[in-house]
């Protein structure tokens, strides 16, 4: 026990463990309603922000603060396997910091996608409660299943969850087709609706953003270059 303890405040074991007691709190907030389940949530996907930027990761349909949960509690798991086993036997002085920043690096890359499958497995149950089907269900796939009228309405179910249900609202020029597949792009609060693009156009989206995004980075990097 005490060895865990020792591992649990060393670094870079030491980063999680103060953000997961962070962490631990805000979710005492919520569950006495001091604080938002949505709190880094957007009503759009349009920004970059952190929620637009987790949905991007395969975290659509759950809220931001339990992907950030789930991500640092495996990420803080594993730095604490290694602790133990590797680096608490190794001299290694001063250079424990950069090897914890590598170590921490490596952890969450490993941890992302495993959180992701985790969350995605857990996202069905938690659909059945109202707060998690707010701005939450932002980038995640619907069946369209009906359409009223001309008035832009339509009605759609969460992919693979046939007792799902969401209100969509379009503009007559992009009215959606029933068996359409669609991604909820923007939250409604008012109307307690969503807009929502096919699912086609928000993947083509995502590859020409993530092109811009890398190109500008390559850019911004040669400027670095030339200028030393």
């Amino acid at each position: 026990m005490n060895d865990l303890l020792h591992a649990a405040t060393q670094f870079p074991t030491i980063v999680f463990t103060l953000l997961l007691g962070l962490l631990a709190l805000y979710w005492l907030l919520v569950i006495i309603r001091l604080a938002p389940l949505e709190l880094f949530e957007r009503d759009s996907l349009k920004e970059d922000h952190l929620a637009s930027t987790l949905v991007s990761l395969g975290f659509a349909g759950v809220p931001a603060t339990l992907a950030l949960t789930v991500i640092l509690t495996i990420a803080a798991v594993l730095t604490l396997a290694i602790e133990l086993l590797v680096l608490r036997w190794l001299p290694l002085g001063l250079i424990r910091i950069p090897v914890g920043v590598l170590v921490l690096w490596a952890t969450l890359v490993v941890a992302s996608p495993l959180a992701a499958m985790l969350c995605q497995a857990l996202h069905r149950g938690l659909h059945r409660y109202r707060p998690f089907t707010r701005r939450c269900l932002l980038g995640q796939t619907v069946v369209v299943t009906e359409r009223e009228g001309t008035g832009g309405q339509a009605f759609a179910v969460i992919d693979n969850e046939p007792n799902s249900r969401v209100k969509l609202l379009s503009k007559h020029d992009a009215l959606p087709v029933q068996g359409e597949r669609r991604v909820l792009v923007k939250y409604l609060p008012e109307e307690g609706a969503y807009r929502s693009v096919s699912e086609k156009a928000y993947l083509e989206t995502r590859v020409r953003l993530n092109r811009l995004r890398l190109n500008q980075k390559n850019r911004h990097s040669t400027h670095y270059s030339t200028s030393h």
